[in-house]
């Protein structure tokens, strides 16, 4: 039976993603800083779900509590880390910006870590992070959370090129989805609003293909084209207006 770790299974992406691997017949391991919603989340799943407690943003335990939870669940097939907050900030509060480093950046980074030793270790696994198209961009409105997803999106390349120089079956997908029914998902301007099962669902087939990389839903992939192409004065005028 193929075991999963799903970080941030909580809420939003990472609650469904959990249910629907649980479905699909994965012992999953489910890991957020919020126990009652873990443990919720558990008693709806049954006996194929294992809870652990970790605060991502804590630099001094999340590494040594992660690692214990991965050799807990021995052979670990599939981590997902669905991790991560953002806040509207064109004040530029420090504490904010602060905040979105400490769980976006470093702990996402010191999960990605763990996780990589794992699947070097055994000599097979799958990584998949779900990041967002916010990092195509820069944004005046939450300028360390897009800076923190496109440093998801880079470190992942990193991971995937150490990959090939060992040429070990380890698959390093990237999920950037656009909008999803979150609780981050907020502010004017949304539109082609996905459910998080939706997204799950999308999620799930990009990693049974062992996709490098996807856009969630698919039709964001026309988003990120024109984000990419369009010039720095049409991009910061429709940004000013957001």
């Amino acid at each position: 039976m193929k075991k999963a770790i799903i970080v941030g299974a909580s809420s939003g992406i990472g609650r469904a993603l959990a249910r629907l691997l649980a479905n699909e017949g994965y012992v999953v391991g489910l890991v957020a800083r919020r126990l009652p919603l873990l443990l919720e989340l558990q008693q709806e799943i049954g006996d194929k779900a294992v809870v652990r407690q970790i605060d991502v943003s804590n630099t001094v335990d999340v590494i040594p509590r992660f690692s214990e939870f991965i050799q807990e669940m021995e052979v670990v097939d599939l981590i997902v880390i669905s991790a991560g907050v953002g806040f509207t900030n064109r004040g530029l509060d420090w504490g904010k910006e602060n905040a979105t480093i400490a769980v976006n950046v470093v702990g996402f980074t010191a999960m990605a870590n763990v996780a990589m030793h794992h699947f070097l270790g055994r000599g097979a696994g799958h990584l998949v992070n779900v990041s967002s198209i916010a990092g195509l961009r820069g944004s005046g409105r939450a300028p360390a959370y897009s800076a923190s997803k496109a440093f998801e999106s880079i470190y992942l390349e990193g991971l995937r090129a150490r990959v090939a120089e060992s040429r070990l079956p380890i698959a390093i997908t990237d999920i950037q989805p656009g909008f999803v029914d979150t609780a981050m998902a907020k502010g004017p301007g949304l539109f082609w609003v996905a459910s998080p099962e939706e997204a799950a669902r999308q999620i799930y087939r990009a990693i049974r293909a062992k996709k490098k990389h996807a856009y969630i839903t698919r039709r964001w992939r026309l988003i990120a084209w024109l984000l990419k192409l369009m010039p720095d004065s049409l991009y910061h005028r429709i940004t000013r207006s957001s």
